[in-house]
């Protein structure tokens, strides 16, 4: 049996925690005062009326999510189906779509008469084809962007712009610009295999009954005890065949040591608490970067489109400036089904167009940032992995989302003999 120290209790972690925990002794330290990262539920109270809203983690599917669906199932918590709809409003414009159905993709009834809309539903169906092909039939070209792959097939701007930048700038919490930059075998590997290339038939989205929270307790449960929370980890040090981890309070520093150790943080959080890097460390996990989002939890219905019949599960914002982080709202009433007459909104990077007095909660995650560069790093992960008694567990080793945190965990556990269905 060994001793195993997991830094951060995010998906990756605590599932790291889990499966290691059925046959050695385990340790989670978490820098905050709460547990599961960006599985954060939270409780409000908005004129007498009590609700739990998801503001990190929300949605997962029947078909791209096996592993954490199976992580669920052995601990039984219920899923409920949902909706996911995208929609987009532009500010300069002012075109207001929602692509869920035929009412709502024509929720503004003049684009009914308007050739340029036609054109766009033609170029989505086009895109669409061209996509599949490319990816079943591996067309793909070396380090082509998703910009470069929008050009070279003279794919109109009004499409590119209304549709396939900002829904994918949605889905990676992103800017406009760096989307068109993104890998473009990346992006089309992961919009096949989510459905995202289908009109019809595609896979049936959920979420956790109860708050994405449902899930952390009966996950914890063989190790609650030995969670740490507010710890303030300032260096790794790996001597002798051994991990120390230095801790600062204000006592002090001290030191615990530890088998092997597990760091379920974030490539650029990790690489920082390396006391001694190796080169490929520096070289694998310094190009992972991740980007800062703002999130409000509001009631601010004027941040949705005008129309009613636009409202979506994810609702895109767009203006002339394309290098603005994501700004994406999601409407919680929809995606979590709550019955409540208020309307309950997760919103990015947009807090000046919010009104104050609607404003609930404030947060800031981080979320990988997908280039070129981190696509090559990826594939080194087996130079810096089960290295030097250390491990890397995180969904930036994937596509950056829930199932990626648990793939990843299963990934490190494997290495110890341990499994998700033992």
């Amino acid at each position: 049996m060994k001793h195993i120290a997991i830094i951060g209790s995010g998906i990756s972690g605590l599932t790291c925690a889990y499966l290691l925990s059925q046959k050695h002794k385990v340790t989670v330290f978490e820098k905050n005062s709460v547990i599961g990262g960006h599985t954060a539920t939270v409780d409000v109270e908005v004129a007498g009326e009590k609700q739990a809203i998801d503001t990190g983690f929300i949605v997962f599917n029947d078909k791209t999510y096996p592993n954490f669906i199976q992580l669920l199932e052995q601990l039984n918590v219920q899923k409920q189906k949902t909706e996911m709809s995208f929609s987009v409003a532009n500010l300069t414009s002012n075109l207001e779509y929602n692509g869920h159905n035929l009412d709502t993709l024509f929720a503004q009834r003049k684009n009914i008469f308007s050739l340029k809309f036609w054109g766009l539903i033609f170029d989505i169906l086009h895109f669409n084809y061209r996509c599949v092909d490319t990816y079943e039939n591996e067309l793909y070209e070396d380090g082509l962007t998703l910009g470069q792959f929008l050009k070279q097939n003279r794919f109109k701007d009004f499409f590119s712009n209304h549709y396939i930048l900002p829904m994918a700038a949605a889905i990676w919490s992103s800017s406009i610009k760096e989307i068109e930059d993104f890998p473009f075998k990346f992006f089309v590997q992961f919009f096949y295999h989510h459905g995202l290339l289908r009109i019809s038939n595609r896979p049936q989205w959920y979420v956790i009954a109860n708050g994405s929270r449902s899930y952390l307790a009966p996950l914890t449960q063989r190790f609650k005890e030995q969670i740490y929370v507010n710890q303030n980890i300032t260096s790794i040090k790996r001597n002798n065949g051994k991990v120390q981890l230095v801790l600062t309070d204000e006592t002090g520093n001290r030191e615990q040591e530890f088998d092997e150790v597990v760091l379920a943080c974030h490539s650029d959080q990790a690489l920082e608490l390396l006391a001694t890097p190796t080169v490929a460390e520096q070289s694998v996990l310094g190009s992972i970067p991740y980007s800062k989002n703002s999130v409000i939890l509001h009631t601010d219905e004027s941040i949705l489109p005008k129309a009613h019949s636009a409202w979506a599960s994810w609702n895109y914002r767009l203006d002339e400036n394309t290098e603005r982080p994501a700004a994406v709202s999601y409407c919680m009433n929809i995606l979590q089904q709550l019955t409540s007459r208020h309307t309950f909104c997760v919103t990015l990077n947009q807090k000046l167009a919010i009104s104050s007095d609607k404003v609930l909660r404030e947060f800031t995650y981080h979320h990988p940032k997908f280039q070129l560069q981190s696509i090559d790093a990826q594939k080194r992960r087996s130079e810096i992995c089960g290295q030097n008694h250390t491990h890397f567990a995180g969904a930036y080793w994937y596509s950056g989302f829930h199932e990626d945190g648990v793939k990843s965990a299963i990934d490190v556990a494997s290495r110890f003999d341990c499994y998700l269905n033992d």
